[in-house]
C-alpha cells in the first residue's frame, strides 16, 4: 500500500476507489453522497488512515471543481430574474449575516468565550456553503424553482458580504495580519469588482456570441474554452480578493446569453461532478478529529443556533416581504449550516495568534454537525415542510404580493383541464387543448417555465404539485381533468414521487374528475394505475406509435416489448 501511495497518482487512485466503496455503502444506508464523500476525507485524513498527502494536487482539483460549479450556475442565470429578486436577495442576505453575527457574538460571550474569540466564531457562523447548497438543489432539480433562485441570490450576497467583512477585519487587525494597507484593500477590491462586472458586460455585448459561434464549429474546443473561461475568471477573482466563487460565477454569466449555453452546461456537468468529489475529500481531510472534544456543549448550542436561527430569520424577512411561508421555509433551510471557509477563517486566526487551538475544534464540530444535518434537511425539505406547516402561518402575511402569480387567476372558476408541469410535453399538451377550444390552467414550480407558457398564450401560475395548501386552493371543483407531466422529485436518496403525491392531494382536496400522469417504465405505469391514475401517458411510446402510423398509413395495433436502457427491466413499447 505504501508503494502505491508514494506517488500522487497512486494516492488519487486510492481515494477514488475509497470514494466508490464508501459511496456505495452510503447508498445502501440511504445517505446522501455528499456525506459519504466527506466521510472519505475524514477516513483518509490525518485523524484516521492519513492517506491524503498530496494536499496541493487535491486542493487544486477541488478549486477547479468549485470554479466549474459556480460557472455552470452562472451560465444558467436569468438576468431579468436576478433583477426582480435583487431586493429580497439583498435584504435576506444582509439580514441573515447581521442576525448571525450579533447573536452568535452574544452566545459566545454567554458561553465564557473572550471578546475576540466570540467575534471570530460569530463571523465564521455567517458563512453558508454555496457549493453544497447548489449541488443539493441541482440534484433535486430545484435550482430553477423560486425558492432555489432566491436562495442562490442571497447566498451570493452573503458571499460578497463575507469577503468584504474579512477585508475590513484585516484592516483593523482582527481578521488577518494588519499590515497598514487594509483601507486600500477595500478600495482595490471594490474597484476590481466593478471592473470585472464591466468586463463581463463588454464581453457579452461584443464578444460572446461571435466567438462562441466560431468555437462551436469544433465542440471540443468550445468545451476547453468554457473551462478556460471559468478558470481564468476564478483566478482573477481570487487575485483581486473577490474569491474564486464570484469569479467563476461571472465567467458563467459572460456566456449565459449565448445560444450554446445548454450545450456547454451538458458537456461540463460530468466533469463538475468528478472534480467536486475532490472538494468534499479535501473538506473531510481538513477536519482534525482530535480537536472536537474540547467544546462539546458549546458546539451543540452553536449548532442549534445555526440549524434553527438562520432559517427563522429568512422566514421572517421573506414573510414580511410578501412571500408565502412555503417559499420562505424551503429557502431558509439552505442557510442551516456553516461553510468550509468558516474553518479556514478560524484557522487563520489561530495562525495569527488571535485564537487558541480549541476555537478551531469548536467551529470544526459545529461544521460537522450543521453540514451533515442541513444536508438531510434540504434533502427532505418537502417532508419537513408538511411536518411544520401547521405552525408556520405566523410567518406569512394575509396577502402574498411577492409570490409569482400567487393570487387568483382571471377566469379561474372554469378550467376543464389543469396541466401540472409546463416543460416541452406539458406546454405542448396545453397549447393543443386550447386550439380545440378547451380552457387550460397550467402550473409549474419554475418561474421561467411559467413565463414561457404565458408567452404561448397559456394561463399559468407558479406552484408546487406537492404542496397540499397550494393544490387545495386550485379551482378543482369544475375541472374534468388533471394532467401531470411533472417528473419524480429526486433529492439525494429521498425518492418522492410527485405524481403519486398529486393524485393523493387532489383526491383529498375533493377533485372528482379524471387524472392523467406520465410514465416512462412499465413498472411505473402499473404502480400509478394502482395509485389512482385514470390514464397513464407514455410520451416516448405514444410518439413511436404515432410515428409508425405516419410511416405506414395504418395505426399500430400491437405494442412490442423493448428493453430499457439500463437493462433492469422490460418496458411495454
Amino acid at each position: 500500500m505504501d508503494i502505491i501511495l508514494n506517488s500522487a497518482f497512486g494516492e488519487v487512485a486510492s481515494l477514488l476507489v475509497m470514494a466508490a466503496v464508501i459511496g456505495f455503502l452510503g447508498i445502501i444506508l440511504r445517505q446522501p453522497l455528499i456525506v459519504s464523500f466527506i466521510a472519505v476525507g475524514l477516513i483518509a485524513g490525518p485523524s484516521a488512515l492519513d492517506l491524503v498527502r498530496s494536499d496541493e494536487q487535491i486542493n487544486l482539483l477541488s478549486q477547479l471543481g468549485i470554479a466549474l460549479l459556480l460557472f455552470l450556475v452562472g451560465i444558467k442565470l436569468d438576468v431579468k430574474l436576478i433583477r426582480s429578486l435583487g431586493g429580497v436577495a439583498m435584504l435576506t442576505g444582509l439580514g441573515q449575516v447581521a442576525f448571525t453575527s450579533i447573536f452568535g457574538y452574544l452566545i459566545g460571550l454567554a458561553l465564557g468565550l473572550g471578546h475576540i474569540t466570540s467575534l471570530y466564531v460569530a463571523v465564521a457562523l455567517t458563512f453558508s456553503s454555496t457549493i453544497i447548497i447548489v449541488k443539493l438543489l441541482s440534484d433535486k432539480r430545484e435550482i430553477d424553482s423560486l425558492h432555489g433562485q432566491i436562495a442562490l441570490g442571497f447566498l451570493i450576497v452573503q458571499d460578497l458580504v463575507v469577503v468584504l467583512a474579512m477585508i475590513v477585519l484585516s484592516a483593523i487587525g482582527i481578521g488577518a495580519a494588519a499590515d497598514g494597507h487594509g483601507g486600500g484593500s477595500v478600495v482595490v477590491v471594490l474597484s476590481s469588482g466593478v471592473a470585472m462586472v464591466a468586463l463581463v458586460i463588454l464581453f457579452v455585448r461584443y464578444v460572446a456570441n461571435p466567438l462562441t459561434e466560431r468555437l462551436a464549429r469544433a465542440p471540443e474546443l468550445l468545451v476547453i474554452f468554457a473551462i478556460a473561461q471559468a478558470a481564468i475568471f476564478a483566478a482573477i477573482g481570487d487575485f483581486v480578493g473577490l474569491g474564486k466563487e464570484v469569479g467563476g460565477l461571472l465567467a458563467g454569466v459572460s456566456l449565459a446569453s449565448t445560444p450554446y449555453r445548454e450545450t456547454i452546461a451538458a458537456r461540463l456537468s460530468p466533469l463538475r461532478d468528478f472534480l467536486l468529489l475532490f472538494f468534499f475529500i479535501a473538506l473531510g481531510s481538513s477536519l482534525d478529529l482530535s480537536l472536537l472534544g474540547a467544546h462539546v456543549g458549546g458546539a451543540i448550542i452553536f449548532s442549534l443556533f445555526v440549524l434553527i436561527g438562520n432559517p427563522l430569520i429568512v422566514l421572517v424577512i421573506m414573510g414580511a416581504m410578501g412571500y408565502r411561508k412555503r417559499t420562505g421555509f424551503l429557502a431558509g433551510l439552505t442557510v442551516a449550516q456553516i461553510s468550509e471557509f468558516s474553518l479556514i477563517f478560524i484557522a487563520m486566526g489561530v495562525t495569527l495568534g488571535h485564537l487558541e487551538q480549541n476555537a478551531l475544534g469548536l467551529v470544526t464540530m459545529v461544521g460537522l454537525v450543521t453540514i451533515a444535518a442541513s444536508t438531510y434537511m434540504i434533502t427532505y425539505s418537502h417532508q419537513l415542510y408538511r411536518l411544520f406547516e401547521p405552525v408556520l402561518g405566523i410567518f406569512e402575511r394575509r396577502e402574498t404580493p411577492r409570490e409569482p402569480n400567487g393570487g387568483s387567476v382571471p377566469g379561474q372558476d372554469g378550467y376543464p383541464v389543469l396541466v401540472f408541469g409546463l416543460g416541452r410535453f406539458g406546454a405542448a399538451i396545453a397549447v393543443r387543448l386550447q386550439k380545440r377550444g378547451i380552457k387550460v390552467l397550467g402550473v409549474d414550480f419554475n418561474p421561467q417555465a411559467v413565463r414561457r407558457a404565458r408567452a404561448l398564450g397559456i394561463r399559468a401560475k407558479y406552484g408546487d404539485a406537492s404542496d397540499p395548501e397550494f393544490v387545495s386552493e386550485l379551482p378543482l371543483e369544475r375541472a374534468d381533468w388533471i394532467v401531470s407531466t411533472v417528473p419524480i422529485h429526486v433529492g439525494g436518496l429521498s425518492h418522492e414521487d410527485t405524481r403519486r403525491t398529486l393524485i393523493q392531494l387532489a383526491r383529498t382536496a375533493g377533485f372528482r374528475g379524471r387524472i392523467a400522469v406520465t410514465s416512462h417504465t412499465a413498472r411505473d405505469t402499473e404502480e400509478l394505475t394502482v395509485a389512482g391514475a385514470d390514464i397513464v401517458l407514455e410520451p416516448f411510446q405514444d410518439a413511436a406509435d404515432r410515428a409508425v402510423e405516419l410511416l405506414t398509413g395504418a395505426p399500430e395495433t400491437e405494442r412490442t416489448e423493448i428493453p430499457e436502457i439500463d437493462g433492469e427491466e422490460l418496458q411495454t413499447a
